[in-house]
């Protein structure tokens, strides 16, 4: 299939900078958000952003290319930030980090903006060139998980087909960072759909995010496919207005792809050695059911309900283990007893023998306590 131009949809909306030095990231999980921009002069994101970087398919990068790394790479003036929807990068980061306060974030501009600040399309080159330069550069920054708050409903197929197009760079590009524990997390969409979700949420590997209501339902314009929806997180947030510097009441599934990413990040931490396969399992097994009115039954993501849960199968596990170990115990002890008792039967049987070579030679002791040797050898 041709690379298609994607018009990323912003999943989160209000419904109605300068570089900083970067922080480190080698003693905290680091996020990598894929996004518009980023107002790293807010102090709220002081030593919370570990680098940036912008990776187009335009020369409009900050330094006049395709692509940049280093402080100011994902920032943007304040005059075309809070413009076009630029400010949804900086809100994206705040959610992630106010759900997850021990994360840090790495910044990858992914959409461009002209000269005048319009935006730019982008295509599914700039998501696979994006997710390939993040395996080669993730023990640089230690990151640990990826968000994508974007993404497209334009490139899928009917319904009631495999409507899930097929990119097999960006695929293999998520098969690549699950193969070093590192999830891609991609919102599903706002648009009421119970049968399709957005790519690139729609690809197998990635954790398909749809977004829950305060009263842990499926919130009724998230996007729904019971076959690939990984899980839900809340949709109905605030979140860091640039534009403002204030916080403002946002909604979409952009919000609860954050939420989700912070939440795992949170496991991850307390679990730095478990395998994404392992994690998966944990957050799925202790996640809670999230229900709407078409009785639709969802995964609602919780790093509390996982702590508690691990806690829960460590204390199974210590009891099972308490458990072998006393019945070893015992078995042992029975084990003991029943050759306490044989060997007594066998120095009975020679009881007699040993009284009658009592006045003999002394060799002919020694010869029959090696048989009683013997005889006790053979219980092992």
């Amino acid at each position: 299939m041709k690379n298609k131009l994607i018009t990323a949809v912003l999943t989160l909306s209000l419904l109605s900078p300068v570089a900083v030095a970067q922080a480190s990231g080698a003693n905290a999980p680091v996020l990598a958000i894929l996004d518009t921009g980023i107002d790293t002069s807010l102090p709220q994101f002081k030593d919370k952003i570990v680098g940036e970087v912008c990776i187009l398919e335009w020369a409009l990068c900050p330094n006049g290319t395709n692509f940049q790394e280093g402080p100011g790479a994902a920032s943007m003036s304040p005059e075309f930030i809070s413009k076009n929807g630029f400010d949804h990068g900086t809100m994206m980061t705040d959610i992630a980090l106010k759900n997850n306060p021990n994360a840090k974030v790495l910044f990858i501009k992914i959409i461009a903006n002209s000269a005048v600040g319009m935006r730019q399309p982008t295509g599914e080159s700039t998501i696979s060139a994006a997710l390939l330069w993040i395996k080669d550069n993730a023990s640089k920054y230690n990151i640990k998980a990826v968000s994508i708050s974007q993404g497209s409903s334009g490139l899928l197929g009917p319904v009631g087909t495999a409507y899930c197009p097929v990119f097999p760079r960006t695929e293999s590009a998520i098969k690549d960072l699950l193969n070093v524990n590192i999830p891609v997390f991609s919102a599903v969409g706002n648009s009421r759909s119970y049968t399709r979700i957005d790519w690139p949420s729609c690809i197998d590997d990635s954790i398909a995010v749809g977004a829950s209501t305060a009263q842990d339902e499926l919130a009724i314009y998230s996007n729904y496919d019971e076959n690939r929806v990984d899980f839900v997180a809340l949709g109905n947030t605030v979140a860091l207005s640039p534009v403002t510097g204030k916080q403002v009441s946002v909604r979409g599934t952009s919000a609860s792809t954050q939420i989700a990413a912070a939440n795992w990040l949170a496991v991850k931490k307390i679990r730095p050695g478990i395998s994404y396969q392992d994690l998966y399992s944990l957050m799925r097994n202790s996640a809670i059911p999230a229900k709407s009115t078409s009785t639709i039954i969802a995964k609602l993501i919780s790093s509390d309900s996982a702590i508690k849960y691990l806690g829960a199968d460590a204390a199974r596990k210590a009891a099972e283990e308490a458990a072998r170990a006393a019945a070893k115990a015992a078995a042992i002890d029975l084990l003991m007893k029943k050759q306490e008792q044989e060997i007594l039967q066998i120095l009975e049987k020679y009881n007699a023998s040993v009284l009658e070579l009592s006045k003999a030679k002394d060799s002919s002791i020694d010869t029959l306590k090696k048989t009683i040797a013997a005889e006790v050898a053979k219980l092992g």
